[in-house]
């Protein structure tokens, strides 16, 4: 019989599942963190967690909160866990399980007065954030604030009743100068390019069109570290409580399935303070930029790589994506041919073996990760992941055979079938948008191109634009398969 998840039932966990080695009560709130999804509790809450079993830092425990209506489910899910969370990570070879007890409260999603109250509290020195890539109001483009998208304009219009995310941290940041308080440090944990420079741009960004001068103290007062974060967390399906449930005997209502790789480089710039991570396998340094590119080209960019002729070969796992020999060729030849070598290896790292751990990690057979999850939002990812690679190689006058291949596939991909003729499901959330400008590409490439927004300068890069018109001519005259051995046998 299973034992459903509370502090009461901690004592009566089966044998095998770890739990805190530290009291509940004992936690403090020290940190407030926005988005409270499988990545966070897989990664920033287990960090913690580790810490706390070390019988240090206690006063660092987390309080969540969210802005958007998948939040109200998570939050009374886990608020009838005690918000603890079961982490299982696997491998191909063996498993483990443990409870997380980091996060003692969870602030109501859409309740901004008790959320600027919790951000106002001195003891929140630290607000962190995991949001997505698409949810900092940035051009993809020109990957800078974009003041003018709706929400940040009723953000502008009601600062003292905002509804997204910086609004409520310009807000929360407003009480605090006006009470004389230390303002608390904004830290994001997304997969983005300077993601503390992005999100200190739009949080003043913001602030600029209500309160410049607010705005001029939050860019002068607050910091806003870098950081890169890395592991990789699948969805939970009712297959993962399932697993937890039969082979673990725990019952979690949000149980998260991870592998058990997990990295985090934090830029070390926290005047308010911080936990001591470091003493649990966090790397605090003067400059994230160069783990964050190889990061985000290389295992975001790769993912990208097999995600689309995955999904349009009707491939569901990742695992099985890697499998198939000729995407597992691309996925290493495009890496060796056209990323890697405009990837600066950071300090001490040899991007060869960080490379082939990368292609391991894609072939757990145990993470259960999902084809269509890579798929998700090209829109934001596309921009962030693929098209700056493809930049830097056009610029260093390379070629971007490959790397426009995988734009095509995602063009491809976005006219909603795959090549037996089954139907792909929107997975976008521009997909409208992104299947009308597909369907014309099947015979003119320039319309997926025409999307400026997302291509930039790349649409009227005459090497660029034959690159991507040949491969997606290609997809649609000769199929994926084909289209792959070409490239493969072929050079950038």
């Amino acid at each position: 019989m299973s034992v459903k998840l509370s502090l009461s039932a901690l004592a009566n966990l089966p044998s095998g599942v770890d739990k805190p080695k530290y009291a509940r009560s004992d936690l403090t709130p020290g940190i407030l963190h926005i988005g409270v999804g499988n990545f966070h509790r897989a990664h920033q809450a287990v960090y913690l967690d580790d810490l706390f079993n070390l019988g240090v830092d206690h006063d660092w425990a987390l309080v969540g909160a969210g802005v958007r209506e998948a939040d109200v489910d998570m939050r009374a899910k886990l608020e009838a866990q005690d918000y603890l969370t079961t982490v299982v990570e696997q491998e191909a070879a063996v498993s483990a399980v443990r409870v997380t007890g980091a996060m003692v409260d969870f602030v109501e999603p859409f309740d901004v007065e008790a959320t600027l109250a919790k951000l106002a509290q001195p003891e929140i020195r630290i607000v962190s954030l995991t949001v997505t890539e698409g949810g900092y109001y940035i051009s993809p483009a020109t990957q800078r604030f974009d003041p003018t998208h709706p929400d940040i304009v009723y953000d502008a219009a009601h600062p003292d009743q905002p509804k997204s995310a910086f609004g409520l941290i310009a807000a929360g940041l407003k009480r605090r100068r006006a009470a004389g308080i230390t303002p608390f440090t904004v830290m994001s944990c997304d997969n983005i390019p300077g993601n503390g420079h992005v999100c200190e741009n739009a949080v003043a960004g913001l602030a600029e069109l209500y309160d410049a001068e607010l705005a001029a103290w939050i860019r002068s007062s607050v910091a806003f570290p870098n950081s890169m974060v890395d592991r990789i967390t699948p969805a939970t399906t009712d297959r993962e409580r399932k697993i937890l449930n039969d082979e673990y005997g725990v019952e979690d209502n949000w149980p998260v399935f991870c592998e058990a790789f997990r990295q985090w480089v934090v830029e070390d710039k926290f005047p308010a303070g911080r936990p001591a991570l470091e003493k649990v396998g966090v790397t605090f340094t003067s400059d994230v930029a160069p783990y964050e590119l190889m990061k985000i080209r290389i295992l975001n960019g790769g993912h990208a790589a097999i995600a689309y002729p995955a999904g349009l070969l009707d491939i569901h796992f990742v695992h099985e994506g890697m499998q198939d020999q000729q995407i597992a060729a691309f996925l290493e030849t495009l890496e060796k041919r056209e990323i890697m070598p405009v990837v600066p290896p950071p300090p001490q790292v040899e991007l060869e073996a960080y490379r082939k751990k990368v292609a391991e990690r894609f072939a757990n057979p145990k993470i259960g990760d999902t084809i269509s999850r890579l798929c998700l939002d090209g829109s934001n990812r596309q921009p962030k992941f693929i098209l700056p690679t493809a930049r830097d190689r056009l610029k260093a006058g390379a070629g971007v055979k490959g790397l426009a291949l995988v734009s095509a596939m995602w063009c491809r991909y976005c006219y909603g079938e795959s090549e037996s003729g089954k139907l792909i499901p929107p997975n976008d959330p521009s997909w409208d948008r992104l299947q009308a400008a597909a369907r014309p590409a099947r015979t003119d490439p320039k319309a997926w191109l025409a999307m400026g927004d997302i291509f930039g300068d790349l649409a009227t890069n005459p090497t660029y634009e034959q690159a991507f018109s040949s491969a997606l001519a290609s997809l649609w005259s000769k199929g994926v398969r084909a289209t792959l051995a070409e490239y493969l046998e072929g050079g950038a």
